[in-house]
């Protein structure tokens, strides 16, 4: 699925699913032989293969949601 990620005016990276009009905090972040795992405020946990820098968000990504 598409996302997008950006900054909030807290500075916490957020995700915004379109499909869902789903838009939450990401309260943990994780490395992984894939690319890099972000655990939402919902309990979601979506993986990314890969995300560049946080210098060029906002930033549309594709992501597998594992649960």
């Amino acid at each position: 699925m598409k996302v997008m990620l950006r900054m909030n005016d807290a500075g916490t990276l957020v995700v915004y699913v379109a499909k869902k009009d789903l838009e939450e905090e990401v309260v943990k972040q994780t490395d992984c032989e894939t690319g890099k795992i972000l655990t939402l405020a919902n309990g979601w946990e979506l993986e990314f293969s890969e995300i560049s820098d946080k210098s060029c968000l906002p930033l549309t990504v594709e992501a597998k949601r594992l649960s």
